[in-house]
């Protein structure tokens, strides 16, 4: 018998989803650093750069505070900065909507597991990106 009331994602549907999501992700974060890095050598093509020390209170975008600073400036760090932000939340929204397809799916030992991998990545991140 057929279930006509409700609609079932099927598996390949949610790896298609899941697909073009990384696929989108990736390009994003891509195309955002590329654009930073286009303005960054446009202001700083003939500065000098010392590599024999590292000093590293000239980052200053160690933080989401710092980088919202930097982009409403168009800030080309900070440009850069939110591309790799982006690019290490497309894994964490993929689990996000991994965990909502096994909900749909009613599949409740992998949401479990998919909010304790979630956790401990947002756990990990947090101490690290918020100051």
């Amino acid at each position: 018998m057929k279930h006509t009331g409700k609609h079932y994602f099927a598996d390949k549907d949610i790896q298609i989803i899941l697909g073009t999501l990384l696929r989108v992700g990736v390009i994003a974060s891509m195309t955002v650093v590329f654009v930073g890095a286009l303005i960054y050598l446009a202001v700083h093509h003939s500065d000098q750069v010392d590599y024999s020390k590292f000093d590293p209170s000239k980052s200053g975008y160690s933080s989401f505070y710092a980088i919202a600073q930097g982009l409403s400036k168009l800030d080309s760090r900070a440009i850069i900065q939110f591309g790799t932000i982006l690019l290490i939340f497309t894994p964490v929204t993929r689990i996000v909507f991994s965990i909502f397809s096994f909900l749909i799916e009613r599949d409740y030992l992998y949401v479990l597991i998919g909010l304790f991998v979630l956790c401990i990545i947002l756990i990990s991140l947090s101490n690290k990106l918020v100051g």
